[in-house]
């Protein structure tokens, strides 16, 4: 595994504007009334993750945001001409008595950012960051700011200039090139690629084996509804709470896949490996910036599993971006072993826990505290592996009802 602190910085960046210094901050709290700067910014070529598109999050907030307490709170900082600057996507919420303000998405966003113009990043200092954050005192108590990448689009995350630590989880991702067969052979060596190829055979022997992107709307619900059923059945097993359940959920998935981009792709795409009539894999992703970023993915219980239909379909989905010309295909935080087929190397992500004021101090001290033990657990692979053992024998005997 590398870790990777720096991508190379695209060639076909636009010249700095003249004027990136911050004249005025204002808060949005409604989504709508944001999208004018959000789109200007998006257009303008901004350093973000796909996950801070205005479209994938004004559905997850009409879908899930609003159900869960979570109102908008979106901070945009102007130059002198009114032009925006950067935006942060931010939401607010009631925890613990307190107004906390974190990344709009949730867990349905692996990376959070802010939207950055190009020059602004070059010129920012972290006396200009604690300056924005003195102007949010009186709006909000603390600021939670969870699985930040350290770099991104070749540029250093402005937001690490703020006090931080290490986040439980990392990145995963890999480069691209455009011939898919020389990439597979630098990802993999002879045996490895012997036994895919002897899977792909095995599978093929119960019907024919397909690689399909679903697009229209009955096709994308007919997948999600195979999507839900297996990551449901997964998660029972492993004893994890599934973070899909809840109905606003299915509702956001079905409507971000749905919804089309002004290039004709839905914001979330939906890829599965069929067998015959079995929907074997499946696998579902949001792309921007020339990067795929996977979201989800689920896998046949029984005996297709045994022949890893989700490691074929990964592998026919990385082929599928080198293909589109994509430079970056990533499998979101955590890690898996399937995930260093491809994506050999480790995004670091950090978090945040900022007090604006002395009510917000307390649970800011909490949050980090437990935010520490978690990757202290994670980072030991015995204890790791005992906390796995006991959710799957707590699956095992007290099932969920």
């Amino acid at each position: 595994m590398n870790v990777l602190p720096l991508r190379p910085r695209p060639t076909d960046w636009p010249k700095p504007a003249m004027d990136s210094r911050v004249a005025h901050l204002e808060v949005i709290q409604d989504m709508s009334a944001a999208e004018p700067h959000w789109r200007a910014l998006e257009a303008d070529h901004c350093v973000s993750t796909p996950y801070q598109l205005y479209d994938f999050l004004k559905l997850w907030q009409r879908h899930i945001g609003t159900a869960t307490g979570v109102t908008p709170f979106v901070v945009v900082g102007f130059n002198a001409t009114g032009a925006p600057l950067f935006l942060w996507p931010f939401g607010r919420r009631m925890l613990a008595g307190l107004r906390v303000v974190e990344f709009l998405g949730g867990k349905h966003a692996n990376f959070n950012m802010g939207l950055w113009r190009r020059d602004v990043i070059a010129g920012i200092e972290a006396d200009d960051m604690h300056a924005v954050l003195a102007r949010l005192a009186g709006r909000a108590d603390l600021l939670k700011l969870t699985n930040q990448p350290l770099t991104w689009g070749g540029t250093t995350n402005p937001f690490a200039l703020l006090p931080q630590q290490r986040s439980a989880n990392t990145g995963f991702s890999g480069a691209l090139i455009s011939d898919f067969d020389v990439l597979l052979r630098a990802c993999t060596n002879t045996s490895t690629r012997k036994k895919m190829r002897k899977k792909e055979r095995t599978l093929a022997s119960n019907g024919a084996v397909a690689f399909e992107q679903a697009r229209e709307p009955s096709e994308v619900r007919r997948m999600l509804d195979v999507f839900f059923k297996q990551k449901s059945a997964r998660m029972r097993v492993l004893g994890v709470t599934d973070a899909f359940a809840p109905a606003g959920v299915r509702r956001f998935i079905e409507a971000a896949a749905t919804e089309r981009r002004p290039g004709g792709e839905p914001l979330i795409e939906i890829y599965a490996l069929t067998v015959g009539d079995i929907v074997a894999a499946i696998y579902g992703g949001i792309v921007g910036g020339g990067r795929f970023c996977a979201m989800f993915n689920s896998i046949v219980p029984g005996i297709y599993a045994a022949e890893s239909p989700g490691e074929q379909l990964l592998a026919r989905l990385v082929q599928h971006c080198c293909e589109r010309g994509f430079d970056t295909f990533d499998l979101g935080i955590g890690e898996a072993n399937y995930k260093t087929l491809f994506c050999k190397d480790a995004e670091p992500l950090f978090d945040s826990y900022l007090p604006l004021n002395t009510s917000g101090r307390p649970l800011g001290i909490a949050l980090a505290a437990t935010a520490a033990v978690k990757r202290s657990v994670k980072g030991y692979v015995a204890l790791w592996s005992l906390v796995r053992v006991a959710r799957r024998m707590r699956a095992h005997w007290f099932p969920a009802t």
